[in-house]
């Protein structure tokens, strides 16, 4: 059997954990010495190189002195949490990336903890330790203490740790020595991480992450167990549901360097290899299920996928500019598009509405949400979305709400503002635990209490917090919250907003578009200053002009910077009677109903009902 070392690179967002990667290919020379690679090869899409974060766990591997090191790079941030669990259990240690600065991090813990759980050998990397003020030493107790904390056996306290800094290319036994490369890491890998552990018996292999082709179509991603695979080898299909599929391989694949390769000869246990079934076009495999041996089945026991906590009405976008920027703006161009992500999105779930041209989309949380949308527009799409709803369960004959942990990290003086903010949104206080000159609160909020929470926190502390929350449990319904949404201010009419009108306005409250843009009836404009009140204004009218008066006259008045709204915001910020609409250039927030006329008379007969 080859020498082989599976290890899963973990890591808070922006500790520089894809940067590592990127080192480690070009150690084992990967790469041509005048082969233009680019930065952060693995967030090989323009949405994740932007956001500095890994939404996808990939597999890459590189030779180095005669081992086989297998890399899986797994998202950082708690709304793909369902990734790191499933390809934790692929590897056989961890790489621990901190920032030398920071120190562990809230969302570094969630991740670890799972990896000790399994009982992986960690491997620590203090990296950035050129940053200024940082102290890598006392990062370094700072994680043999949450380690301890989190339970890690002796073996896993007694940690090796490399110090280095990833951006500039090395890495080493001493903060203060920078070496030549990160070659010091490599040998600490080899060395320290265990081989692959693997069971006597027939084939068994557990399918923890897909793939997928739009020549092949699905491909099962997982660790092979025990036995032997091979190309054209008849096996069972063990599913979750306990039925189990006669089948066989068609094609097998081992990751080498950045991609894949198609194998003719057997893979041994303790391999990670991509696997190509010849199914029936209405069989399906999923995350858990189990490749077995084709006479003797013995099915692995399933993992968990995270469940949905979210729900987003998508629809086809109906605003009078429809169809001036997208290149796919019908409901089959919707469909089609939302039904091929759920071949690799495996959070997400997707059910019929009564229209053909609305579907409900189910997802971890706003950010896994938005990275959808965000993707689609850049595609091409034009699609408007519903306010974000948090899915209820019944459980034992009560109404039951997903529940967070919420962790934020604050300067001392701002603590009692966040406390204020998340009790009102049904939070509850937990530990709170002072780090240095910070405080680092914990808490259980609602899902819907995270809604609109980033934002909110942000201005209370100045843009100080640190905030990161992931999915608990669900538990009994927390009761109404106070939502203190201002109303909207909404054009009365279609055409190019002016200067003159928005000047003069203004002392209704914030404006979200700028002298030129291009609104229409029954689009939201700005915020009212009074809560709850919607205010129908005309900013599309221009100043009439006398021999007195000039045009550029006009063009002076004065109008304050209008709000602009990142797309998350946008949807934490919508009501329950808008829409945000979505095209490639433009966010637009609209009113469902567009005709005021049409808007008070539901408003009436909504009333009504309440009454």
């Amino acid at each position: 059997m080859q020498n082989i070392r599976n290890i899963a690179i973990i890591a808070h967002v922006d500790h520089g954990k894809t940067t590592l990667v990127d080192r480690m290919l070009h150690q084992a020379k990967l790469f041509r010495d005048n082969q233009e690679t680019g930065e952060l090869i693995l967030d090989n899409n323009d949405l994740e190189r932007e956001r500095g974060i890994t939404i996808l766990s990939k597999n890459v591997s590189v030779r180095y002195k005669g081992y086989k090191i297998n890399i899986i790079d797994t998202p950082g941030h708690s709304d793909f949490g369902g990734e790191v669990e499933r390809v934790l259990n692929m590897a056989d240690g961890v790489l621990l990336v901190v920032d030398a600065f920071e120190g562990p991090m809230p969302q570094t813990r969630f991740v670890l903890q799972k990896a000790i759980e399994l009982g992986l050998k960690p491997i620590v990397v203090v990296n950035k330790v050129d940053k200024p003020n940082c102290d890598p030493e006392l990062t370094q107790e700072a994680v043999f203490d949450l380690m301890f904390n989190l339970g890690a056996n002796n073996d896993q306290l007694e940690f090796p740790t490399a110090y280095g800094s990833a951006k500039n290319g090395w890495m080493g036994e001493d903060w203060n020595t920078p070496t030549e490369d990160i070659s010091y890491l490599m040998d600490l890998i080899i060395e320290h991480i265990p081989a692959p552990k693997t069971d006597e018996g027939n084939t068994q292999m557990m399918i923890s992450s897909l793939d997928y082709s739009s020549y092949l179509g699905r491909i099962a991603v997982g660790r092979l167990h025990r036995g032997t695979l091979q190309a054209g080898q008849s096996i069972t299909l063990a599913k979750r549901d306990g039925s189990m599929i006669k089948t066989k391989i068609k094609e097998l694949y081992v990751f080498e360097g950045l991609g894949k390769e198609r194998i003719k000869t057997p893979v041994e246990a303790g391999e990670i290899c991509a696997v190509l079934m010849d199914l029936d076009k209405n069989v399906a495999f999923e995350i858990g299920d189990t490749i077995c041996d084709a006479e003797k089945p013995e099915a692995l026991p399933p993992i968990k996928v995270d469940e949905p906590t979210m729900s987003m009405l998508f629809t086809i976008n109906n605003s009078p500019f429809f169809g001036k920027e997208g290149k796919y703006v019908t409901s089959r161009h919707l469909r089609d598009r939302l039904f091929a992500e759920l071949e690799k999105n495996l959070a997400m779930r997707i059910e019929e509405t009564g229209s053909p041209d609305a579907l409900l989309v189910y997802g971890r949380g706003i950010m896994h949400l938005s990275v959808l949308i965000e993707t689609m527009r850049r595609e091409g799409y034009e699609l408007q979305v519903g306010q974000p709803k948090v899915i209820i369960r019944e459980i034992d004959g009560q109404k039951c709400e997903p529940i967070e942990q919420l962790t934020v990290l604050v300067p001392e003086e701002f603590s009692s503002k966040v406390i204020d903010v998340v009790t009102r949104r049904k939070g509850e206080v937990g530990t709170i635990d002072t780090k240095g000159d910070r405080v680092q609160l914990d808490f259980t909020i609602p899902s819907r209490g995270i809604i609109g929470l980033r934002n909110t926190l942000l201005t209370a502390t100045n843009g100080e917090a640190i905030i990161a929350h992931r999915f608990l449990e669900f538990q009994p319904w927390k009761g109404d919250m106070d939502d203190h949404k201002y109303g909207a201010l909404i054009a009365k009419e279609t055409g190019e907003a002016t200067a003159y009108s928005i000047s003069k306005l203004q002392d209704r409250g914030p404006f979200f578009i700028e002298p030129g843009d291009h609104v229409y009836a029954g689009e939201v404009i700005g915020e009212s200053l009074r809560p709850g009140n919607d205010i129908v204004i005309n900013v599309v009218t221009a100043k009439n002009l006398t021999n007195m008066r000039s045009k550029s006259a006009d063009d002076k008045s004065t109008c304050a910077p209008a709000i602009k709204m990142s797309l998350e915001e946008a949807m934490e910020y919508i009501r329950e009677d808008e829409y945000l609409e979505i095209t490639p250039h433009n966010l637009r927030i609209r009113k469902i109903i567009l005709d005021e006329i049409e808007r008070k008379r539901a408003r009436i007969a909504a009333g009504f009902k309440d009454e």
